[in-house]
C-alpha cells in the first residue's frame, strides 16, 4: 500500500516536473525576444554619454531594455557616416541617426541652440527597433491603423503630410515603420489607443514631443524672420524703384522749368512783373525743397533696405552655422566614441 502511494507520488512529481519544463520552454519561446534583449542589454557597457541620454528619454523598463539591447552609440565623428552608410538617404535634410542590423547609431549634436535633437533622434530610432520586434501580423495590423490615423491628421497637419511625403515611395510596411516613429515623437495629440501603444516604451511621450517642438521652433523662427525680411525688402524695393522713377521725372521737369525761369530773367521779362517773378521763384523753391525731401526719404529707405539685407545675411550665416552642426559630413575624423 505504501509502495503504491509512493509510486503515485513519484508519478505526480514527474508529471509536475514535466509541466514545469514545458512551461519554461513555452515561456522561453513566447518571451525569447525579451530574454534576448535583456541579455544583450546586460552585457552592454554604456558610455557616460549614452547613460545620460538613456536617462533623458524617461523610458519604461521595456523601452530601456530595447534601447540598451541595440547597443546605442553617440558619435560626433565621420565614423557615424560609416555606421549609417547602408541607410536610405532619400529623406531630405541631414541623417542624424539610424537603426540598422538591430543597432542604433546617433550623431552627436552638442550645440545648445538645437538641444534635444539627439534625444528626439534616439526616441525615433528606438521606435524603429520596437516596430522591428513586432510579429509580421502585428506589424500589418498596426500599419493599417497608423495609416488611418495619418489620413485623419494630414488635412489639419500640413507639416506632417510634408514630412511623410519623402517616404511615399516606400512599401506599405516600410512606410508604416517610418510613420510609427514620426507620430510617436513629433505629433502631440494622438488617439488614446495609440498613446497607450507608445506608453509601452515612454513614461512621458509629451516630453519627447516638447523636445521636438523646441528643436523645430529654432529653424521655424529663423525661417519666419527670413520670410518677414524678404517680404519687407521686396515691398521696399518696389516702392523705392517706383518713387525713384517719379523723382527722376520731377528733377528733369524742375531743371527744365528752372532753366526757363533763368532765361526769362536774362531776357528781362520780369522787369514790369515783380509779383510774377516772386511767384515763379517761390514755386521753384518749393519744388526744389520737395525734391530734396524726396531724395532724403529715398536715401533713408535705401539705407533701410541695406540694413535689412545685412540682417538677412546674418540670419543666413546663423542658419548655415546651425546646419553645419547637424551635418555629419563636416564632423571631425578623429573623434570616436568609446565602444
Amino acid at each position: 500500500m505504501a509502495e503504491g502511494a509512493a509510486a503515485v507520488a513519484k508519478r505526480w512529481i514527474g508529471f509536475t516536473v514535466f509541466l514545469a519544463v514545458v512551461a519554461v520552454a513555452v515561456a522561453a519561446v513566447m518571451f525569447r525576444q525579451e530574454i534576448s534583449d535583456h541579455l544583450a542589454g546586460v552585457n552592454f557597457e554604456m558610455t557616460p554619454r549614452v547613460s545620460a541620454l538613456t536617462d533623458d528619454l524617461d523610458l519604461t523598463d521595456a523601452g530601456r531594455r530595447i534601447f540598451l539591447a541595440t547597443h546605442p552609440t553617440v558619435d560626433g565623428s565621420q565614423h557615424f557616416n560609416d555606421q549609417c552608410a547602408e541607410v536610405d538617404h532619400s529623406e531630405q535634410g541631414h541623417v542624424l541617426g539610424c537603426y540598422t542590423a538591430d543597432r542604433i547609431h546617433l550623431f552627436d549634436v552638442t550645440d545648445e541652440r538645437v538641444s534635444g535633437v539627439v534625444q528626439i533622434t534616439a526616441a525615433h530610432e528606438l521606435l524603429h527597433a520596437a516596430f522591428h520586434r513586432l510579429g509580421e501580423g502585428d506589424r500589418s495590423l498596426l500599419g493599417s491603423r497608423l495609416r488611418a490615423v495619418y489620413e485623419d491628421l494630414a488635412p489639419s497637419h500640413p507639416d506632417l503630410e510634408e514630412r511623410m511625403s519623402v517616404y511615399q515611395h516606400l512599401p506599405e510596411t516600410a512606410f508604416a515603420n517610418e510613420l510609427h516613429s514620426v507620430l510617436g515623437t513629433e505629433v502631440r495629440d494622438l488617439p488614446p489607443w495609440l498613446e497607450e501603444h507608445y506608453s509601452q516604451w515612454f513614461t512621458d511621450r509629451a516630453a519627447v514631443v516638447d523636445d521636438f517642438e523646441r528643436y523645430v521652433t529654432v529653424f521655424n523662427d529663423l525661417q519666419s524672420q527670413v520670410d518677414a525680411l524678404q517680404g519687407e525688402m521686396a515691398e521696399l524695393r518696389e516702392d523705392v524703384e517706383e518713387r525713384k522713377s517719379t523723382y527722376v521725372d520731377a528733377v528733369e521737369a524742375f531743371n527744365a522749368d528752372a532753366n526757363a525761369y533763368k532765361a526769362r530773367i536774362d531776357r528781362d521779362e520780369y522787369r514790369d512783373a515783380p509779383e510774377r517773378l516772386q511767384r515763379d521763384s517761390d514755386s521753384l523753391q518749393k519744388r526744389r525743397a520737395a525734391i530734396d525731401a524726396e531724395l532724403a526719404a529715398l536715401q533713408a529707405d535705401i539705407d533701410r533696405y541695406n540694413e535689412l539685407r545685412t540682417e538677412l545675411e546674418a540670419l543666413g550665416e546663423l542658419s548655415a552655422e546651425l546646419d553645419e552642426h547637424l551635418d555629419s559630413d563636416l564632423a571631425p575624423i578623429t573623434t570616436r566614441p568609446d565602444e
